[in-house]
């Protein structure tokens, strides 16, 4: 009984995740400035990454693969909002040189 709680769980969290992950690419499809387009992704990337590797945590059990998928959580909590504020940096520093203020 307790296994198909735990496996219910994981699915309806997989599916969120899924959710997210949709939800952001349309995001960065639907958006024309750079940045809202990095901000879209950078999110929902993030929250996307942590509802999947917790359904993936509450599959699996608790063990040593559990413990790999939340040292790979870290990892990408970590990365992703790092190297979007660089690209961010990037990005409104080449505005700048161009003369490119706020385009709409």
């Amino acid at each position: 009984m307790w296994n198909e709680i735990r496996y219910g769980a994981a699915a309806a969290l997989m599916l969120l995740a899924l959710f997210t992950l949709c939800t952001g690419v349309l995001g960065v499809f639907r958006f024309r400035d750079t940045l809202q387009r990095m901000h879209a992704a950078a999110l929902n990337d993030t929250l996307g990454a942590f509802l999947a590797l917790l359904s993936l945590m509450l599959a699996q059990g608790a063990d040593f693969v559990s413990l790999k998928f939340a040292l790979v959580l870290l990892f990408l909590w970590v990365s992703s909002p790092v190297s979007s504020h660089l690209i961010a940096q990037l990005e409104s520093r080449l505005r700048r040189e161009s003369g490119e203020v706020n385009r709409r």
